[in-house]
């Protein structure tokens, strides 16, 4: 494709050399001096300057044309190395929202490369390509979900998604600490509502739908659903609740109700810190009742061969032991398909203290918490005795530390802090070390090291 793009370049750049110079023009003239065009004097470095373009695209023409696309796909993805810095000069969330912008626009690179095959795993009888994928908070309005899944990930959630559409917290909510590699936000929830997101899940899952009616290479005899509702990754959507609603269960039913039909998994979000009163639904009690009325509500709608979609909840890091022994017993108990640890934390570690941003009220999100999400990761997988697929998120900047959150006990991964802060070479990168640290402790597959560190 690439070498064809570089060929049609050439073609018309020649073709408008060719008819457009005065030379070419005055072969359709007279010849006689009188009607003849003036021909106009070129200098030195004009003429120069003109050969050295015609030659870079000649030259760069035919170089591409022998470059195989999974090599021109890595130049892209390096590509962005040069100009994801330019995001760090601007406002923090302009600089979000433009991200967000060029992946709905297409403007970012697509993986064409297949995956290491030991990064391949099944959950909840779909397969991931690679368990690697970007937390909710990135895509809150489900606007890029198609080149998202482009980069690479192996799912990507959108969200969260509340009811009915609310501004969040004033401006400004998002602030870097740079140096720590984190980032604190207070968005609380700010959603343009869950009819908006429906109507663009629809027209996703649509095409997805239409994409498999008309492949003629897709398998019909798999047991195990290759992809998911959206495209070739898996979609996942995550739920919230509206800041000034009285009934919290009603918001999530009304979430599931609309949503749960595009979804390859749902999240119950009970842990973001910038909603007042959102976190106390972590209780033993009323985690029990939500969750209760949030599967009923799910069972409740009618469903084909593939069932309806997992039930997730994310917990947040800043847990007592006695919470967490509480939300285990309630996973176990009412079981729930999984759970997502964890969301950010309104703690400060002391390697954040000296930055006076910290100071700033929001949930703290990046390398700071990897240390305090993985622990409480393993005492998670220790209390449902790994018996509930986890997701490992929090503080995730390398393929050493998704291979930490694995061992710890993560069956799947996410990212979102350092995604920003590296941009989209990051995942080709990740992926590929985590690969290399399955291969060097003797793994064949990323189920195979899920608690290794817990056994």
């Amino acid at each position: 494709m690439a070498a064809r793009a570089w060929k049609k370049l050439y073609r018309d750049f020649y073709h408008r050399r060719a008819f457009s110079s005065p030379i070419a023009s005055a072969r359709h003239c007279s010849s006689t001096a009188e009607t003849a065009p003036k021909i106009p004097h070129f200098s030195k470095k004009g003429r120069l300057l003109t050969g050295a373009t015609i030659g870079l695209v000649i030259a760069g023409g035919a170089y591409v044309s022998t470059v195989d696309e999974a090599t021109f796909c890595g130049w892209l993805f390096s590509a962005t190395k040069l100009v994801n810095p330019l995001f760090a000069l601007l406002d923090p969330e302009f600089a979000h929202t433009l991200a967000v912008s060029a992946a709905s626009r297409g403007w970012v690179p697509r993986e064409k490369r297949p995956d290491p095959s030991n990064l391949g795993l099944e959950v909840w009888g779909r397969k991931f390509s690679n368990p690697l994928g970007l937390a909710a908070g990135f895509d809150k309005n489900a606007v890029a979900v198609d080149g998202l899944l482009g980069l690479g990930f192996g799912f990507v959630e959108v969200g969260s998604v509340t009811p009915v559409p609310q501004e969040g917290n004033p401006k400004p909510r998002i602030f870097r600490l740079c140096e720590e590699g984190s980032i604190i936000n207070r968005c609380g929830f700010n959603s343009e509502g869950i009819v908006a997101v429906a109507k663009r899940l629809g027209v996703q899952h649509g095409k997805r739908k239409l994409d498999e009616t008309s492949s003629t290479t897709s398998s019909s005899n798999e047991d195990v659903k290759q992809g998911g509702k959206a495209g070739p990754g898996i979609l996942g959507v995550n739920l919230g609740k509206n800041k000034t609603s009285e009934d919290a269960a009603a918001d999530y039913v009304q979430g599931v109700h609309t949503l749960s039909q595009y979804a390859d998994y749902l999240v119950i979000n009970v842990s973001s810190p910038n909603t007042p009163g959102l976190r106390m639904l972590q209780g033993r009690k009323q985690l029990k009742d939500l969750v209760k009325k949030v599967q009923a509500a799910r069972d409740e709608m009618q469903w084909g061969e593939e069932g309806p979609p997992p039930l997730l909840v994310k917990i947040a890091p800043d847990l007592s032991k006695e919470d967490l022994e509480d939300i285990a017993a309630v996973a176990l108990a009412l079981r729930l398909d999984g759970l997502i640890i964890s969301n950010t934390t309104v703690s400060r570690p002391e390697s954040t203290s000296k930055n006076p941003v910290a100071a700033e009220a929001g949930g703290l999100s990046g390398k700071p918490l990897f240390g305090i999400s993985t622990d409480l990761l393993k005492e998670t997988y220790i209390l449902t005795r790994g018996k509930i697929p986890l997701i490992g998120c929090g503080g995730i900047s390398s393929g050493e530390d998704a291979y930490n959150k694995i061992r710890a006990g993560a069956t799947l991964v996410q990212l979102y802090t350092a995604f920003a802060y590296g941009g989209p070479a990051l995942i080709p990168q990740i992926k590929a070390e985590l690969a290399e640290c399955l291969e060097r402790d003797g793994f064949k597959s990323v189920i195979e090291a899920v608690g290794a560190d817990c056994r």
